[in-house]
């Protein structure tokens, strides 16, 4: 069989295909899970009334609760809320317009200001009151999604593909961050059924929608390559 030698310029473009199949592979099967779980659990909460799973969750968070966890819920509960949001995604817009990767401010300015746009439109559409029986403080606002679940999946989740795309980190290292970002991302989803001021359908909602838009998003601006910007390194 006749060997094809191909020239550096075409193997980079014939490199750039098989990234790009790759990326739309992987954002089809996310955007197709993430829809149909996000259907699921409306049609189950919304038009079938079945709270079956948020009445368990509830009984296993309550058999958790002290004093000593309830304080740590707290801490944990803070990291998905917009107080500490807001001014994360500011510093990490800094961070890589200081680093002259343009493309990623882009890209975290644009996915937070999106999703907020998004969940308060669907908060609104479902109307779903929050739990009767908080366990601290009520909670104000609409329950359904998760406004916790859904913007900590399009920050800490762009922040995972981020560090999975960063080619120069040590792969021990690479994936210690990742499941360090994915144990608090799933702790931020416990702390708010464990706090009662979410249903765990609101939270599995938050986090299906959220997965979606960020996946979506993210691969949209990938496409985009406005003038002057830095490209985002590409996974291998």
């Amino acid at each position: 069989m006749t060997q094809i030698d191909l020239s550096p310029q075409k193997k980079k473009v014939a490199d750039k295909v098989v990234i790009l199949s790759k990326e739309l592979i992987i954002l089809l099967v996310v955007f197709t899970i993430s829809l149909f779980s996000f259907l699921f659990i409306a049609y189950r909460v919304f038009y079938l009334d079945k709270t079956g799973a948020d009445e368990k969750a509830f009984a296993f968070a309550h058999s958790l609760v002290s004093n000593d966890m309830t304080e740590i819920m707290e801490v944990i509960t803070f990291f998905g809320s917009h107080y500490f949001l807001i001014p994360a995604n500011v510093l990490l817009c800094i961070y890589f317009l200081v680093k002259k990767r343009g493309r990623y401010s882009i890209k975290v300015s644009a996915i937070a200001l999106s999703s907020v746009s998004i969940m308060f439109g669907l908060k609104l559409l479902f109307n779903r009151h929050r739990p009767l029986i908080p366990l601290l403080a009520p909670a104000k606002g609409l329950s359904f999604p998760s406004g916790h679940a859904f913007m900590s999946v399009c920050f800490y989740g762009l922040l995972m593909i981020i560090i999975w795309k960063e080619e120069k980190a040590h792969p021990v290292l690479k994936w210690t961050l990742l499941l360090l970002v994915i144990a608090l991302l799933l702790s931020i989803g416990f702390s708010r059924i464990y706090l009662r001021v979410h249903y765990f359908t609101d939270v599995l909602a938050g986090y299906s929608i959220g997965s979606l838009w960020l996946f979506l998003s993210s691969y949209i601006i990938d496409r985009i390559k406005p003038a002057g910007l830095t490209s985002a390194p590409q996974a291998p």
